[in-house]
């Protein structure tokens, strides 16, 4: 979670900055943090049950508007995930939606968050680490379709994001050697990934 307060302190300085220097995506919706309410916050879970991940939870009590522009929640305010071919469906080809079912029982709960242009990032809510964070996946659809471990949770993605943090990526799945979070993508790989880090076309 001492990542995420970082990133709040780095948003805060400048809400409304975007969050890359190619594309106007601001950090908050008209320079104003929408925090949730300390009330709604403390019921929130998802729908599975899960917990939210502790740095998901201190994200939300700084600012909701960011999360709410990708349709992270319904209009009752209740979190609203897609299970992964639906995600690929409606946010990249609804084609490859078909193919990428194999894993919705794995990945029944997926969140889109900000990141790529042909690829996309994803919050794959399921077992989480010893953190209690959940994986953000980066999805490629170009050439052939692939999926993989990007960072070990959203507390690395948002660092890495608004520039707390620097990696260096050569490959989606660079962290998975890391010496800082190598451990954490470990875990994910073991519980999601069958002890791999991505899984690539075709889908056996």
């Amino acid at each position: 979670m001492e990542l995420v307060e970082r990133v709040v302190e780095s948003v805060r300085l400048d809400p409304g900055r975007s969050l890359y220097d190619y594309v106007a995506v601001p950090w908050v919706t008209n320079g104003t943090p929408t925090p949730m309410p300390a009330d709604r916050l403390a019921g929130l879970a998802f729908p599975s049950g899960r917990p939210l991940s502790p740095s998901l939870r201190a994200w939300l009590e700084f600012d909701t508007s960011l999360l709410r522009r990708l349709g992270w929640f319904t209009e009752a305010g209740e979190l609203a995930p897609r299970p992964l071919s639906r995600l690929v469906g409606e946010e990249l080809s609804e084609p490859w939606a078909e193919d990428f079912a194999v894993f919705d029982a794995r990945f029944p709960e997926c969140f889109l968050l900000p990141g790529g242009s042909d690829s996309r990032r994803l919050l794959a809510v399921g077992e989480p680490d010893s953190t209690g964070e959940y994986p953000v996946l980066a999805l490629d659809l170009d050439d052939l379709p692939f999926l993989g471990l990007m960072y070990p949770g959203i507390d690395v993605y948002l660092a890495d994001t608004a520039g707390v943090i620097q990696i260096d990526f050569d490959e989606y799945t660079a962290l998975s050697g890391d010496r800082v979070y190598g451990r954490r993508m470990s875990e994910h790989s073991a519980r999601h990934f069958a002890g791999d880090v991505c899984f690539e076309f075709p889908f056996d």
